[in-house]
């Protein structure tokens, strides 16, 4: 599996487990959620996606309880989490409304609460989630500086930031933001125009992708769409989800999908994307059938 490099110490595969859905499964158990983690670093992947907030606040837990119970696959993984968001759930289930919190207070509390429920010393990149429209950048960025220093937190980044929310947050920090975490996927392709990527891609930073499939969209797609990736996946031996995903892998910009699935057979296929041959054309068919008419 090829990695990624976030910084001189760190690097995490180039597909990343996402653990959004991991509360939600009927079996939550350390024995089941081990077997999850296992699955994955078989094919060498070792990085996981996981919030504060997923599964009403309760992701994060469930994944602790198979560190708990075998604390050496902490040491094979490396964890991406993220904080921000205050929504009336779990811990926050007095809140009155739902809303951001960027605050050096909030910040640091979410990390504390993150260790604990995860078992862990350390997070190995802290995402912040979603953009505040009431962010301090001086404050919020003290704060992940901080974070970084105490090694709590080994590296920092954000979530679907755009590059002004971005460069507004560096500015106001000496330790680099390391990624931003955006949605991309054949049914959501405006960041290949909008600037997003190109953004990320001259400054170099890595991208991680999340609902590379389309929040599940791709995979009952119908029409041009559907019948080119079901071609492409018959040419390749592989199904419709390893080819949207070996359409993310083969842009320039190195882009990490976020895959997320409690099945543990489809979670053993998810390196099924590194057998798709994806060429400038082939890829290029996508770009097209996904817009739903010619390139200009």
């Amino acid at each position: 599996m090829e990695r990624v490099n976030f910084s001189s110490e760190l690097t995490l595969s180039r597909l990343v487990y996402g653990m959004w859905r991991i509360g939600d499964d009927a079996d939550t158990s350390p024995t089941h959620v081990e077997a999850k983690i296992r699955a994955c670093l078989e094919q060498g992947i070792t990085s996981f996606d996981q919030a504060d907030i997923y599964g009403g606040y309760t992701a994060e837990a469930v994944l602790g309880g198979a560190l708990r119970s075998n604390p050496g696959l902490r040491n094979q993984m490396e964890i991406v989490t993220k904080c921000g968001i205050v929504a009336p759930a779990g811990r926050y289930s007095d809140a009155p409304v739902k809303y951001y919190d960027t605050s050096r207070a909030h910040i640091e509390k979410s990390v504390e609460q993150s260790l604990r429920d995860m078992a862990t010393d350390y997070v190995d990149v802290l995402l912040i989630h979603r953009p505040d429209p009431f962010m301090d950048p001086q404050e919020t960025g003290s704060a992940l500086d901080d974070l970084v220093t105490s090694g709590k937190v080994r590296s920092v980044g954000v979530s679907n930031f755009r590059p002004w929310d971005f460069e507004l947050l560096q500015s106001a920090m000496t330790t680099p933001l390391v990624t931003n975490q955006i949605e991309i996927s054949l049914a959501q392709v405006s960041s290949f125009t909008t600037g997003d990527v190109a953004f990320h891609q001259r400054l170099k930073h890595p991208l991680m992708v999340w609902s590379p499939l389309g929040g599940g969209a791709l995979i009952g797609a119908g029409g041009q769409i559907g019948a080119l990736m079901d071609e492409i996946a018959a040419d390749n031996g592989v199904d419709r989800s390893a080819v949207a995903v070996a359409w993310l892998l083969a842009h320039p910009a190195k882009l990490m999908p976020v895959l997320g699935t409690n099945n543990l057979a489809r979670i053993g296929r998810i390196s099924d994307a590194l057998k798709v041959k994806m060429d400038r054309i082939t890829w290029f068919r996508l770009y097209q059938s996904a817009l739903g008419r010619d390139i200009a």
